[in-house]
């Protein structure tokens, strides 16, 4: 079994990044380690929230897990708080690239046009170095248009033009990258190119119009899932996102979405 280390936030309440991942990925028969980059109160949709940055705490834990010699077969990155942070992560995953582990790489920094309270000019080019070690990265429309300096258009763009931002994608040095969340002809899309195969694929849903925090995590924890399993990036991201959409049909009366979507209940749509 693959080992993968998630290199992510924790919340304590509500069901976003690690504490999204972490179950799916088990459930999927995946040994899952977790190196937290934050300590987070509850999901930052209430408006109240307390975090606490740990990057003091990780500089401590890489010298003693090398002294260990753990390794992993993947790490999986999510959300990142500093650059300081970041320069650390992306040496970590540089250098157990190097013997072999796969990295994903989410880039989690905005949405609908805007970087998040606190995303620094700074902190965008630390990623773009996170993306230089990337064997596949994720970014959503937002963040692929921040990290390649490209305009964002509220209205969305032609076929033409998002191949373009994957291909600018690519230039930075991800071997492979898909875009979500892209209206792209009027409709909205994932976007991916598979290095493995050179293969450069579109794959069109139907949104459902509501939201809750966590479904990027839990995206990113199922198609790593079938990644990891052996299946295709065309294939991993559809069953991804069919499977995202039947977690959010079923959740879209909760009462509560500000925690989240509560994955435990249903690991068996997985």
């Amino acid at each position: 079994m693959k080992q993968i280390l998630l290199i992510n936030d924790l919340a304590g309440y509500g069901k976003v990044a690690t504490a999204a991942m972490l179950p799916i990925l088990s459930y999927m028969g995946l040994p899952v380690y977790n190196l937290p980059t934050a300590l987070v109160s509850n999901t930052l949709d209430y408006g109240t929230f307390n975090i606490m940055e740990t990057t003091d705490y990780m500089e401590g834990v890489f010298p003693v897990w090398k002294q260990l010699g753990f390794s992993f077969d993947a790490i999986a990155t999510g959300f990142i708080c500093s650059e300081r942070q970041a320069r650390m992560v992306a040496d970590y995953c540089r250098e157990q690239s190097e013997n072999g582990t796969i990295i994903f790489v989410d880039p989690i920094m905005g949405d609908e046009g805007k970087l998040y309270n606190g995303v620094t000019p700074e902190r965008v080019e630390c990623m773009r170095e996170m993306l230089g070690v990337a064997d596949l990265c994720f970014p959503n429309y937002t963040e692929a248009a921040y990290l390649t300096n490209t305009p964002y258009n509220e209205n969305g763009v032609t076929l033409a033009e998002a191949k373009e931002i994957l291909c600018k994608l690519l230039k930075i040095g991800t071997r492979s990258a898909l875009i979500t969340s892209i209206k792209i002809d009027g409709q909205t899309s994932v976007i991916g190119y598979n290095h493995n195969n050179d293969e450069t694929f579109c794959l069109p849903y139907t949104e459902i119009p509501v939201h809750f925090p966590g479904t990027g995590d839990m995206f990113s924890a199922i198609l790593i899932g079938h990644l990891l399993n052996g299946e295709s990036l065309k294939k991993s991201t559809r069953a991804a996102m069919d499977t995202l959409s039947q977690l959010i049909e079923a959740n879209k009366d909760n009462e509560d979405k500000n925690r989240g979507i509560p994955i435990e209940n249903y690991l068996n749509m997985i």
